[in-house]
């Protein structure tokens, strides 16, 4: 693995002056999530999309002025997200001051690039509607169906660690499929 491709983001960030890639993999390690972020407050794609462009041309102007140690580097692009977001609200548009002083052409998404992100956006929701689902479930078959479907632990580990035998273990899980199977079928003929 590449010495850059292992390094935190703190290091990435410190070594954005000196060798521009390291923004790059910073960027490649967090765009996903910044989208998401963007998502969930905005539910419109194509601002989802401007808003996280902005959000790392303000980031990468201001690589050299962020202090390791102060707050972790996702922690301030989070910051930076924040204030993106809340001056757009109030102003109503996203604001490309900080791309268009790096010079950055305004972002103009493909029908397919706006099909990628409404499809995360849609597996985001699908996600959090399946983790709603998980969190009605019975503590005990909550548990079990998370560390063996989502974990894929094994049934005998798991009946260690939660003090029962196996055959507890395979009831809680198989139940709390049956509920989701059941909760999710209402959900798609709803």
């Amino acid at each position: 693995m590449d010495a850059i491709e292992s390094a935190t983001d703190e290091e990435l960030l410190a070594l954005t002056a000196r060798r521009p890639e390291a923004f790059g993999v910073f960027y490649r390690r967090h765009e996903r999530a910044m989208l998401v972020f963007f998502l969930r407050r905005t539910f419109d794609p194509e601002a989802a999309a401007d808003l996280t462009a902005e959000v790392f041309a303000a980031a990468l102007q201001s690589a050299h002025r962020f202090r390791a140690g102060e707050a972790p580097a996702a922690a301030w692009l989070y910051a930076i997200a924040n204030h993106k977001l809340s001056s757009s609200r109030r102003r109503g548009q996203v604001e490309d001051r900080a791309r268009r002083r790096l010079r950055l052409e305004p972002l103009v998404l493909s029908d397919d690039a706006l099909d990628r992100v409404e499809e995360l956006a849609d597996a985001e929701r699908s996600a959090e509607a399946i983790q709603e689902m998980l969190d009605r479930l019975p503590a005990d078959q909550r548990e079990a169906v998370r560390r063996r479907v989502l974990d894929e632990e094994g049934y005998s580990e798991i009946a260690r660690s939660m003090a029962c035998s196996t055959a507890v273990v395979r009831q809680r899980v198989s139940r709390g499929l049956k509920t989701l199977r059941t909760e999710l079928d209402r959900g798609t003929t709803a």
